[in-house]
């Protein structure tokens, strides 16, 4: 604590007070309420809870008022209270085939089986401000739905890749063989890492990390052209099998975002010339986020398919070990606060050395 300082406890104190003041701002306006953000903020929300690894927007909209906005200290809260939990166990792989359909998206195929549901984008708004918005109380027109008209058939897209050979199967032989999954949230990151504990690890990374590595091949670092085979965004069930009833359950639904890409692969020696893939899932709306996860997963797989190692973007450690915004905010901001001892010993080193290159000069010019 900075107890030379400002007074110590008392100051800290007062600092937590001030920052409660803060954080309410003008006691004339109307305070949010978790409510609002979690409806009118939803992005920052989806955020919170991909990145705070636990699925609650009420909890995740909490975070966000508390932390004034700050949404890499909201996800630090929400990890936080996340340890407190019990765990009762683990889900049964989620099925994102049989989503409930928000938004679903191909840039490979323009005809789909199933059809394409733009659902609520900013791809085609024009970037200027609403000003509009700025009106209280105005309600937008209601869309109209179109997906009752689609076809309840929504194959996946790369399987028609698939059907023909051209694509990598999405789990290999080898991956079937080894159904253990390990699991981030209880076991320290170990290297090398298996690509179930990079997937998580880049799900739970920063979103403006993650996506400039993902735009770091686009600009020629381990250059591989992807294109974005599908995205996904919807609601799914999530089932759990309790020990007491011997077979699962479905105990809610939870939103999420998947995106699959198709990368070029030019073939080996054993495998003839095909389309590899990019993976990405994340808790809410998180398009962005899912994009650059499938772009940082297929530039990982590099040793896998036999292709050189020439980019940060392809080294594991780097990615994995930097990608962690609360790991990487404590280390960056614990800087701020007392190295006195530290600095003090580094001063009178300083001082010794400048001492001794001026005494140096001075016998040298007698």
């Amino acid at each position: 604590m900075y107890v030379a300082v400002k007074g110590g406890e008392k100051a800290i104190d007062n600092a937590h007070q001030y920052l409660a003041e803060e954080r309410r701002g003008n006691a004339d306006v109307a305070e949010l309420t978790l409510e609002q953000i979690s409806e009118q903020l939803s992005h920052a929300v989806s955020r919170v809870m991909a990145e705070g690894s636990l699925f609650d927007s009420e909890l995740a909209a909490l975070a966000i008022k508390q932390a004034r906005g700050d949404l890499i200290e909201a996800i630090f809260l929400i990890r936080a209270y996340r340890t407190t939990l019990p765990r009762f166990g683990y889900s049964e792989p989620i099925d994102t085939a049989a989503m409930a359909l928000d938004r679903r998206i191909s840039a490979t195929f323009k005809d789909l089986p199933g059809g394409q549901i733009l659902g609520p984008t900013f791809d085609y708004t024009h970037r200027l401000l609403d000003f509009a918005l700025a009106a209280e109380g105005l309600t937008p027109e209601p869309a109209e739905k179109t997906v009752e008209t689609l076809d309840a058939d929504m194959p996946r897209v790369l399987e028609l890749l698939n059907d023909e050979g051209l694509i990598e199967p999405a789990v290999k032989e080898e991956e079937l063989a080894d159904s253990s999954v390990g699991d981030l949230t209880r076991e320290p990151l170990e290297f090398p890492a298996g690509r179930d504990l990079r997937l998580q690890n880049l799900a739970r990374g920063d979103e403006g990390f993650i996506l400039s590595l993902g735009y770091s091949p686009q600009r020629g670092y381990a250059r591989n052209h992807a294109f974005v085979g599908e995205i996904r965004i919807g609601e799914v069930a999530v089932e759990f099998s309790p020990e007491e009833l011997g077979f699962s359950i479905e105990i809610g639904d939870i939103k999420v975002s998947e995106c699959e890409t198709v990368n070029q692969f030019q073939g080996s020696k054993k495998e003839p010339a095909q389309f590899t893939r990019g993976y990405g899932l994340a808790f809410g709306h998180c398009e962005r986020k899912v994009i650059s996860m499938a772009l940082v997963d297929r530039a990982l797989r590099w040793q896998e398919l036999g292709e050189d190692k020439v980019a940060p973007v392809q080294d594991e450690e780097f990615v994995l070990s930097h990608s962690d915004n609360i790991q990487a905010t404590g280390f960056v901001e614990h800087i701020k606060l007392p190295h006195y001892v530290d600095f003090q010993s580094e001063l009178e080193l300083v001082r010794r050395l400048r001492a001794n290159a001026l005494q140096e000069q001075m016998e040298a010019a007698e």
